[in-house]
């Protein structure tokens, strides 16, 4: 092997190893350390499901903790009726189907994942079922997905007497806002509301905020006061929302109501209930234990068949069992007992490319091939059934998780759960097995 060939092999070592200590950082149990030598003390913790990064003015905050679905942890049971009364009769399933798209938008700005939204109609009935896991604040999610959501901006009234605070419209609504998302202020950190708006919305904001500069002006959802706050300069396509009593949560609240909209037919909630966890926390004690089990004797056949060629490829299945967690960590994925199947199904898939090169080299071997020449053949020409076979699994995925929301596929919650694992499996099996395993093999196998 060349000198070029061997600095470009260790370069890639090094980013395996780089990876892989990156996926022990996520998945690092949380340790307490404490300890006095001396007049030296250390009283902290290590790892956790919080990730806490300062980076100059930048503060990162991010909750790794892996979430669970409706099946494993409960969560809340709402069905709402829908007012279609006023709508034409050959106009109601559509009027349906954007009521469930609107109120489906709202959850997932609530930011409750893996929620099951789904509509139900009888013959006199046009009702929303929404299935939300983990919501313990349940007047919360039951205004935020019921209200009406009709927003508007109003200035103070240039003739109101002297002392009184009333507010006027100014014509800017809901309509003319883009988006609405949670920034920091990278002077001092702290949470602001980004408002962006369509371009009509621009010409009016411009307008609205030269006229009030130093003024107070308000957001109103429902004729309710949302935020009042100061124009501290002219808001054309863009502009933030900001106060010093403002926390995180205060702002994603105030992100999510900007952005819920209006819903195309009146609802009201029928009934309520809070639901318990089908499966539970032991299920997922299983299911990790199972794929605990899977890994090891995965690794032992591997071994064990393949010798020392297979320990190596047991390692990169370690690496591989590191990378998967911290990628559900980090997306994050809401794991379900669907999703959790699907991680063990990808146990199995990520070893295969390894049995395919390996059984190739046997071939190579018996035509009497140099080993170290065998090898490369055997991964240059694995290659093409390694990748049709995980691109016409990869399709599958994509079909069962259905990310354009076509009607005529799936739109359950827990089989894009079984995709999603499933498909970030195969991902990162396809990695291990062509790079991590190639390159271990490359250095350490003689």
């Amino acid at each position: 092997m060349g000198h070029m060939a061997t600095k470009k092999l260790r370069l890639v070592f090094l980013v395996v190893v780089l990876v892989t200590l990156a996926a022990v950082y996520f998945n690092f149990p949380k340790i307490p350390i404490n300890f006095a030598i001396g007049s030296f003390k250390v009283d902290t913790t290590i790892g956790g499901d919080k990730l806490d990064w300062e980076i100059g003015s930048l503060h990162l905050q991010r909750d790794l903790s892996i979430r669970r679905g409706l099946d494993l942890q409960g969560g809340l049971r709402v069905i709402l009726e829908a007012n279609v009364d006023g709508v034409d009769q050959g106009a109601r399933d559509d009027a349906l189907e954007s009521a469930r798209q609107a109120v489906e938008r709202r959850v997932n700005l609530f930011g409750v994942s893996e929620a099951n939204v789904y509509s139900s109609r009888t013959a006199s009935s046009y009702r929303i079922v929404v299935e939300l896991p983990g919501v313990t604040d349940t007047e919360e999610a039951i205004e935020l997905i019921g209200q009406t959501a009709q927003l508007d901006v109003r200035e103070l009234d240039p003739n109101a007497a002297e002392g009184e605070f009333k507010f006027i419209d100014t014509g800017l609504t809901g309509d003319d806002l883009k988006r609405a998302s949670v920034v920091f202020d990278p002077q001092s950190g702290k949470p602001q509301v980004k408002l962006e708006f369509t371009a009509e919305g621009a010409k009016k904001s411009k307008e609205i905020s030269e006229r009030n500069l130093q003024k107070t002006i308000g957001f109103f959802l429902d004729d309710q006061p949302l935020s009042i706050a100061t124009v501290q300069s002219v808001i054309e396509e863009s502009g933030v929302i900001s106060s010093d009593e403002f926390k995180l949560a205060d702002a994603k609240r105030l992100a999510v109501q900007l952005n819920a909209g209006a819903l195309p037919v009146p609802i009201s909630i029928l009934s309520q209930k809070q639901i318990g966890a089908t499966l539970g926390s032991a299920t997922i004690q299983k299911g990790v234990r199972a794929g605990l089990v899977g890994l090891v004797f995965v690794f032992l056949f591997m071994w064990f068949y393949y010798g020392v060629l297979g320990f190596l490829a047991g390692i990169g299945l370690i690496v591989y069992g590191l990378i998967t967690l911290a990628l559900y960590r980090l997306v994050p994925v809401t794991l379900t007992f669907a999703g959790i199947t699907g991680f063990l199904l990808s146990i199995g898939m990520a070893v295969d490319a390894n049995i395919l090169i390996f059984e190739r080299y046997k071939e190579e071997i018996r035509a009497r091939k140099d080993k170290r020449i065998a090898l490369e053949l055997a991964f240059g020409r694995a290659w093409d059934s390694i990748r049709d076979a995980n691109v016409c699994t990869l399709i599958t995925c994509f079909i069962l998780f259905n990310p354009f929301e076509w009607s005529f596929l799936n739109i359950s919650g827990m089989v894009r759960g079984f995709a999603i694992t499933l498909a970030l499996g195969i991902a990162v099996g396809l990695f291990t097995g062509i790079v991590v395993t190639r390159t271990l093999i490359r250095l350490f196998y003689r």
